[in-house]
Parts: C-alpha cells; sequence; structure tokens
C-alpha cells in the first residue's frame, strides 16, 4: 500500500472515531467524557498508530493498540472506580495485538495472514473474557455454565489442526 493510502487510512480511522464520539456527545444529554490521566495513554496509541500509517512501518500498529487498548481500560476503571474488574479484562489483551495485527495487515497490503491471526486472537480474547468474567461473577453471563464454555475452546483447538487449512 503506497503511503498517500495509508495515511487516508490512518486518518479516516481517527476521524471515524472523533465522529463517533463527538456524535455521542451530542444525541446522549449528559453524556460527557471527562479528562483523565489515562487519556494519556489512549493518545500515545493513537500517536503510534498515526507513526505506524505515516512511516510505512505497518508492526507499530501491535504496540499501538496494545496501549490505547490499555489506555482504554485504564479510563473505564477510573470513571468507574471498577479496579478489580483487572481480575478478566486483562484477557481483552491479546484481542488487542489481534486488532493491532489486522491494521498491520491492512496497512502492509498483505491482509490474508495477518487477518486470520488477528481473527484468533480477537476470538481468544473475547473466549477468555467471558470465561474469567464469568467466573469470578462480574459478567454473568453464562452463570455456572462457564465451563461450557472452557470445552468448547478445548474442542475448537482440537479440531483446528485437523481440519483442512483454508486459504
Amino acid at each position: 500500500m503506497d503511503r498517500r493510502r495509508r495515511s487516508n487510512l490512518i486518518v479516516g480511522l481517527l476521524l471515524l472515531v472523533l465522529g463517533a464520539a463527538a456524535l455521542i456527545l451530542q444525541l446522549v444529554p449528559g453524556f460527557y467524557l471527562p479528562f483523565s490521566w489515562p487519556w494519556i495513554i489512549i493518545g500515545v496509541g493513537l500517536v503510534l498508530l498515526v507513526l505506524a500509517g505515516a512511516t510505512g512501518i505497518p508492526a507499530l500498529a501491535v504496540p499501538a493498540c496494545v496501549v490505547g487498548g490499555i489506555g482504554g481500560i485504564l479510563y473505564y476503571q477510573t470513571i468507574t472506580g471498577d479496579w478489580d474488574s483487572w481480575a478478566y479484562v486483562w484477557a481483552l489483551i491479546p484481542g488487542f495485538v489481534g486488532l493491532g495485527l489486522v491494521l498491520a495487515g491492512v496497512l502492509a497490503g498483505r491482509a490474508s495472514g495477518f487477518m486470520r491471526a488477528g481473527r484468533w486472537l480477537i476470538l481468544v480474547s473475547l473466549l477468555l473474557l467471558a470465561a474469567f468474567g464469568s467466573l469470578f461473577g462480574a459478567l454473568g453471563m453464562l452463570g455456572p455454565f462457564w465451563p461450557v464454555l472452557l470445552i468448547l475452546i478445548g474442542v475448537v483447538l482440537l479440531l483446528g489442526p485437523v481440519l483442512p487449512a483454508r486459504d
């Protein structure tokens, strides 16, 4: 992908995020995003993402997503005071890596391998979040059935090498 298309992609993503935030602020009365220290961490992630597109080093998208994602978690915990959520939200970090891989693949123009790995990491991350969130009682979505989720993850991991590859 040439430099101009990469720059357009990064600027487009940033405008999408800023526009969505502005729309939420307009449509939801009383909603506001107070500035606090996690915004600095989110900003570092955004700077890394812009650098990934501007310098032609798509691999910077991975740490950009990890840093920005952790900043988002810290922001949530700061405004809600739910610091105990670290017991399960750590499971989102592999998903941030997966999102970074997907973005790196798009920026590099070689999306297939990056997309596949990124999707798997995002899926595993969400499954871990559901399992640990239910285990620690915070999410409550699976209740006493969270072991079924672990069994399903095991089946998927066992069948992965057996099933034919789709490329």
